[in-house]
């Protein structure tokens, strides 16, 4: 049987490190061409590296996804080299963690809503792309928006704008057979990471609060539930918010 996904091609923002990395080794497994875009093209080829180790296809290239004309210079690149835009998976977001409320700055807002621009600015970019050809939009959000986790004022804010601008994005582009989802990990990532070692106690806590008392796998767990939304199942799904959190979060 083929790769549920052979013959996509994805976007994957974000994708040279952690949650975006596993995204994008997900979407490779299940058969998509995969552009892995980031800051940093170093740690984007070593995605590139191990997705074209395990037999898959993949291009690295970077970019600023705050700033509209690398987007848009981008997006060409990918079209160009793979035909095609089938997936968008806006992952990139960078915040100054921690940070209470009365001490935000104007700087980390400004920090912060980057990512949010990157979402935005890949969104209409592709959208040309994707209206043919019934395509998938995945945001990332993050449950410390939905909690209102103390700390976060600024990544909280940034990721629920992601929130909303993916509802009405979802209504909007219905009608052309995009669906837009967004989707909360709690899973390894450099962000993790760098709580674990100066934050000591704070991921054990947050882990604590899962259901099931365990970090997730950024591929085989959040990446995995993009895959299954960028495929067949995920056909008539659109406008939800999805927690991939191990049951921090309990929707009611």
């Amino acid at each position: 049987m083929l790769p549920v996904l052979k013959g996509k091609v994805a976007i994957v923002t974000g994708a040279g490190q952690g949650v975006g990395r596993g995204i994008a080794l997900a979407l490779a497994g299940e058969g998509a061409a995969v552009a892995v875009i980031g800051r940093t093209l170093a740690k984007c080829e070593r995605t590139v590296e191990e997705i074209s180790a395990a037999g898959g296809k993949a291009i690295a290239l970077a970019c600023d996804v705050s700033k509209r004309e690398a987007v848009d210079g981008v997006v060409a690149e990918v079209v160009a080299a793979l035909g095609a835009i089938d997936i968008l998976v806006n992952n990139a977001h960078t915040s100054n963690p921690l940070v209470p409320m009365m001490e935000v700055s104007e700087k980390d807002m400004t920090i912060a809503f980057k990512g949010f621009h990157g979402a935005f600015h890949f969104m209409q970019a592709c959208f040309p792309y994707l209206k043919g050809r019934r395509g998938r939009v995945i945001n990332l959000g993050s449950v410390a928006g939905i909690r209102g986790d103390e700390g976060f004022a600024a990544y909280a804010a940034s990721k629920e704008a992601v929130r909303a601008m993916s509802r009405v994005a979802a209504r909007e582009w219905g009608a052309h057979g995009i669906t837009v989802n967004v989707i909360c990990p709690f899973s390894e990532s450099p962000g993790v990471e760098w709580m674990i070692a100066n934050q000591p106690g704070f991921i054990d806590e947050l882990t604590g609060q899962t259901a099931m008392k365990r970090l997730g796998s950024s591929k085989n767990d959040v990446g995995a539930t993009v895959a299954f939304l960028c495929g067949p199942g995920g056909s008539y799904i659109t406008g939800q918010t999805i927690n991939v959190d191990g049951g921090i979060w309990i929707a009611p």
